[in-house]
């Protein structure tokens, strides 16, 4: 059984030492919003391997580049961001090929009614029951063919 990276299972001296950090300044991370895990019913943290990742990469930032903490802050909220954007943009480039694969002409069905009005449906789809007296019907006094008084 795999346990899935979200999953907050590490309490925080195992997170700090899988991180290596002390304890100390996982909560401080916590109280800067760097970090926030998972709480228990009785308060205590619990992190997960995601967490873990991004506890790395602050320190990383930190010691490696010299990153103060408001500059690590900025960079993971711009790294947030681009993740949300990117899921969007998936879910709409998902959402747009479903609506081409509906307008391409092969998709398209048509079906007629008993009053002999015609509407197009997607394929596989079964044609609703149409009530009569539900069909558009433009009425214009003066118009065509109408005699005027």
């Amino acid at each position: 059984m795999r346990i899935p990276a979200t999953a907050a299972v590490y309490v925080i001296s195992v997170a700090a030492e899988l991180a290596g950090m002390h304890p100390q300044t996982l909560r401080q991370y916590d109280r800067l919003g760097l970090v926030t895990p998972e709480r228990t019913v009785g308060r205590g943290r619990r992190y997960s391997a995601e967490d873990i990742a991004r506890l790395q990469l602050i320190q990383q930032l930190s010691q490696d580049d010299g990153i103060n903490l408001a500059g690590i802050r900025k960079i993971l909220d711009l790294q947030d961001d681009l993740r949300r954007v990117r899921a969007r943009a998936r879910d709409l480039e998902g959402q747009v090929t479903r609506l081409e694969a509906e307008q391409e002409p092969s998709s398209r069905v048509f079906a007629a009614g008993s009053g002999g009005d015609v509407f197009s449906i997607l394929r596989g789809e079964r044609p609703r029951r149409r009530t009569p007296g539900s069909a558009l019907v433009v009425y214009r006094p003066h118009g065509r063919g109408a005699a005027r008084a």
